[in-house]
């Protein structure tokens, strides 16, 4: 976006913002009727949770946006997320938003949506990158090569994630999952946890979280490829109170006990769980490695940075327009900002991934994340009196399109 679209973007939303004290925006009438509960273009959510629409001129089009505005300082307010019962699951922004109590939310990370490159190979659903729940570890990142999404900026990864950490500051980090394995005979490396896909000659571990899926997926793919096919050279060890209890050499699926920890492993790494036997003792330690924060997380979840310091990343993509939801944070973490942008067909042409950026920057943002988009992109809000959320963009899946995870927000009096 040039200084002068900047500009007028900046005055489309003043004007915008006076518009709408007291009725629907104008430009809701090019989308058809409103989502219900829309019908005031900017009001309050609950005390420290406000939320507007306004339309930014891009590249392909004007553009209609929502936004939320959360002030992390408000001891009524907090940011955790979304997330269905298990990893390998998907469900609608609405359905987990009113299940967990949010006053107001966005969709998250990216996620394994398909597997037409693996005939006989179920999706999984689960997401990209690592997720922290009310600061308990869900899961890590799958291998970069084997992200499901649009091209990374140069020097990003699959550990990048918006979190909030127990100082109730957002930050844009990097997590790395640090594990062993201890075994009788000696260490072994953990490389995944709950992980669709697993780095080649690697052991990933499985908890209850991961759900009933098939682990089959994680053996799929290569550190080049997610493309490439599926291994031959597997086996599963599964543990229970510390000890050997089953093993096999295929990768498994059902729900896994409570207690219990499935240990898959594929090429090097299945031979390295061979050595092991029923009753031998075998303990699992696995934690995250910050890079930018020794601040533990109380919310973190998976997506790709745009914007640092208040200067968009290098080759951040300029001609792929897109629906987009992205968040950021002003004031030093303290406030966060969840867009997602309208999916009608007036305003679907979309934005750049750097127009995304400079409309993060023009909002105030120091820092800026993407998350998943098209027709994942959706915002949900409680309006005055509702006790449960409504859909306040037009998706452009219809009906909602389930996803792996969410950014909620919580007020408690």
């Amino acid at each position: 976006m040039t200084h002068r679209q900047r500009r007028f973007a900046a005055t489309t939303r003043t004007l915008f913002k006076i518009a709408t004290t007291s009725g629907v925006l104008a430009g809701a009438a090019l989308a058809g009727a409103a989502p219900a509960g829309a019908a005031s273009g900017a009001g309050r959510i609950s005390s420290g949770v406000s939320y507007r629409q306004f339309d930014v001129p891009a590249a392909k089009g004007t553009v209609h946006a929502h936004l939320l505005t959360v002030d992390l300082t408000n001891p009524h307010v907090r940011v955790d997320l979304l997330h269905p019962d298990a990893v390998a699951a998907r469900a609608q922004v609405s359905a987990m938003a009113d299940a967990a109590g949010a006053v107001a939310g966005v969709n998250g990370d990216f996620f394994n949506i398909t597997e037409t490159q693996h005939p006989g190979v179920a999706a999984t659903g689960a997401s990209v990158g690592p997720a922290i729940a009310q600061g308990r570890l869900l899961k890590a990142a799958v291998p970069t090569a084997q992200r499901f999404g649009p091209s990374l900026p140069p020097g990003t990864d699959t550990t990048d994630v918006l979190g909030v950490g127990v100082d109730r500051r957002a930050r844009l980090d990097r997590l790395t999952l640090v594990g062993t394995v201890r075994t009788p005979d000696g260490n072994l490396a953990l490389r995944g946890l709950n992980q669709y896909a697993l780095a080649q000659d690697s052991i990933g571990a499985y908890t209850p979280a991961w759900g009933t899926v098939s682990r089959k997926r994680a053996t799929c793919g290569s550190d080049t490829s997610r493309a490439a096919g599926c291994s031959t050279d597997t086996y599963e060890v599964r543990i229970r109170d510390g000890k050997v209890v089953a093993t096999s050499a295929t990768p498994g699926s059902g729900a896994i006990a409570a207690g219990t920890t499935v240990l898959l492993g594929r090429e090097a790494g299945a031979d390295k769980l061979r050595t092991l036997t029923k009753g031998e003792r075998v303990t699992v330690r696995k934690w995250m490695m910050t890079s930018a924060s020794r601040i533990p997380y109380r919310f973190a979840v998976g997506g790709y940075p745009v914007l640092r310091d208040g200067q968009p990343l290098a080759g951040l993509n300029n001609t792929t327009s897109a629906v987009r939801t992205a968040a950021g944070y002003t004031t030093g973490g303290h406030q966060l900002l969840l867009l997602a942008l309208d999916g009608a067909a007036a305003y679907r042409s979309g934005m750049t991934i750097a127009e995304v950026a400079d409309e993060m920057r023009e909002l105030g943002a120091s820092d800026a994340f993407s998350l998943d988009g098209g027709g994942s992109t959706t915002l949900v809000a409680r309006t005055a009196g509702a006790k449960t959320v409504s859909v306040l963009n037009h998706p452009t899946d219809s009906p909602e399109r389930a996803v792996a995870n969410g950014i909620g927000v919580f007020w408690k009096p």
